[in-house]
């Protein structure tokens, strides 16, 4: 009898050890069963110019499969509502761990540093073309990184260009100059029946590929003053103005704020200038051909560099699963798969040409502009920071040209004034 209460007693504590040794080696409470890692949700902030929300959707899919652990909540916004519901969301105690943005000088103060996470810095930037470097590279912490790569261009009317008998130039060997330029869009009003030539974005950054082409810049290369009021600047706002004084552009866009992607789409504008992603968003045109010519030069050609980035926030909680996904998002096969589908341009230098569904020979006339645009372009936009200061200044002072309120020099004296303020204030 005593050996089996013995036996009985042992047993019962070897199956008291048992569960304890099972409960230790079982999945934590909150954690994913088969990995053992913390179940995550990230906010991930975003806006589309066309359909490359639901590309993302796929590739966080795909993410989420691979890592169960992690749940990735897209917070689709207009892009007109973008910085009002970060600067929302960050002045409420609650950042979202991550955030699409175009300007990423406007929260890097807010950014996370992707740097510990990344291995270097150097070896993170040297995936991709070297003139976004200063776009995310911001006091030598890595702020963003870039997902897609953006030029400014010329989309334009065939419909109208054919029924006017006009032939725009195949060959970055024979652009137009800019009197060619407008006496072509003359012609197409007149003979194809468009009834403006062209329409240009309500934005300072789409303006000043015209600056660019004449020579000018708007900070100077070592970014200590002004020289947006040079001459070239001048030019530049003098030939903005006559375009739309001669009715070539409409007054509504700058003036009324009338959508100039609308305009187009109506059939009745021969020529939009705009960024490479409107290739994607006027793919469902149907009511007439389009397609992408070289713009006109000035002294020289140019287009405007910029990009779209990924940013995490600091304070978000999950910052190590953010800057994670960041470096998926980044990889060659991921970055290289997100443009492709959504008819964008990859940053990375082993991803510049893809093997589009659509427009390909578009995008290639892109990649030509850009690759020979001034240097000067990237080194004002890339400064983010300063150029947040007086963007919103210099695009109502060109409003004021265009209304003849005031003359074009006057316009870039008033905004070399806050440039130079915007230069001194970020020095102290």
């Amino acid at each position: 009898m005593k050996k089996k209460s013995l036996m009985k007693k042992l047993f019962l504590l070897l199956s008291v050890v048992m569960l304890f040794t099972l409960a230790a080696c079982g999945p934590k409470p909150g954690s994913d069963q088969a990995s053992g890692k913390k179940n995550v949700s990230l906010d991930f902030v975003w806006f589309s110019d066309g359909g490359e929300g639901d590309v993302m959707k796929g590739i966080i899919k795909d993410y989420e499969q691979a890592n169960p652990n992690v749940k990735i909540n897209l917070i689709e916004v207009a892009f007109k509502d973008l910085q009002t519901k970060l600067k929302t969301m960050v002045s409420g105690g609650k950042p979202p761990a991550l955030s699409r943005v175009t300007d990423t000088g406007a929260f890097a103060n807010q950014a996370l540093d992707l740097t510990p996470y990344v291995g270097s810095a150097d070896q993170f930037t040297q995936q991709f073309i070297d003139s976004l470097k200063p776009y995310y590279l911001i006091n030598n912490k890595l702020v963003a990184a870039p997902m897609d790569v953006t030029a400014n261009g010329l989309i334009y009317n065939k419909t109208l260009f054919n029924k006017a008998g006009v032939k725009v130039p195949t060959s970055p060997d024979n652009v137009w100059t800019w009197d060619e330029y407008m006496a072509a869009l003359k012609q197409v009003t007149e003979k194809g029946g468009a009834k403006y030539g062209m329409v240009w974005d309500f934005t300072p950054h789409r303006w000043s590929t015209l600056l660019y082409q004449f020579g000018g810049s708007m900070i100077s290369e070592d970014g200590t003053k002004a020289t947006i009021n040079s001459e070239a600047g001048i030019k530049a706002t003098e030939m903005f103005k006559k375009l739309h004084t001669d009715g070539i552009m409409p007054t509504s866009v700058w003036l009324g704020g009338e959508n100039p992607n609308n305009l187009f789409r109506t059939g009745t504008v021969a020529a939009h200038w705009a960024g490479n992603w409107m290739i994607s968003n006027y793919k469902d045109i149907t009511n007439f051909e389009w397609g992408v010519t070289y713009m006109p030069k000035g002294i020289q050609r140019s287009s405007v560099p910029g990009g779209k980035f990924v940013m995490a926030l600091k304070g978000s909680g999950v910052e190590k699963e953010s800057a994670d996904f960041i470096k998926y998002l980044t990889t060659k096969d991921v970055n290289s798969k997100y443009n492709k589908e959504s008819l964008f341009m990859s940053p990375r230098k082993d991803s510049s040409k893809l093997d589009y569904a659509f427009g390909k020979d578009m995008f290639e006339i892109f990649a030509d502009e850009l690759k020979n645009t001034s240097p000067l372009a990237a080194n004002d936009w890339s400064r983010q920071i300063l150029v947040t200061k007086f963007s919103t200044d210099l695009k109502n002072n060109l409003v004021e040209v265009i209304s003849g309120k005031i003359t074009a020099k006057d316009a870039m004296d008033k905004s070399a004034i806050l440039i130079d303020k915007a230069i001194n204030d970020a020095s102290k």
